[in-house]
């Protein structure tokens, strides 16, 4: 098997829609509660894509078995050089270590592009696993917000968890603000 991790293109979405469809349907990960269409996910992508945010495919063997991407943590000035990471891998590629090399490939990115903190909002319960892998690359964990979403018939918790890119808050940003 040869896996490998690379911008994410417009080809991609198909894949990209169909993994995370499933992760709303069947888990507390997203806590949207219908899966959005693939023209609705090519809105989403342009938007971060046309931001100058980073958006990666992790490919087996020519097949898209997981993303990740950086978003904006909020849309206030002040929070343009900290982003908020979101990471979802196909269910049967799950546990093989995607995840840890599409984070650290993200985390890297960021920096690159000169972005200062990196945000991990975690979705209750279920997710053991994300914040292991978090706490992995560098993520320690700032909180917990009791109850704020219900979902498949259940209140679910948030962990947030952060993490400092490149020189962090030891210089001022060089990102444009608006």
């Amino acid at each position: 098997m040869s896996d490998a991790i690379r911008p994410a293109t417009e080809a991609d979405l198909p894949s990209i829609t169909a993994i995370y469809g499933d992760a709303v349907q069947t888990s507390t990960v997203s806590f949207e509660t219908d899966p959005p269409s693939l023209d609705e996910m090519t809105r989403r992508f342009r938007i971060l894509r046309d931001g100058g945010f980073p958006y990666l495919v992790a490919v087996r063997d020519g097949a898209v078995i997981g993303y990740a991407y950086a978003g904006p943590y909020h849309q206030r000035a002040a929070y343009r050089s900290t982003v908020e990471d979101s990471i979802y891998v196909a269910r049967d590629a799950r546990g093989g270590g995607i995840g840890g090399a599409l984070l650290a490939a993200l985390i890297a990115a960021c920096e690159r592009i000169d972005f200062r903190a990196m945000v991990a909002i975690i979705a209750e319960s279920g997710s053991p696993a994300s914040t292991a892998l978090h706490a992995r690359l560098g993520f320690t964990p700032v909180g917990t917000l009791a109850g704020v979403g219900y979902k498949h018939g259940r209140w679910l918790d948030v962990t947030l968890m952060q993490r400092p890119l490149g020189p962090a808050r030891g210089t001022p940003p060089t990102r444009l603000g608006g």
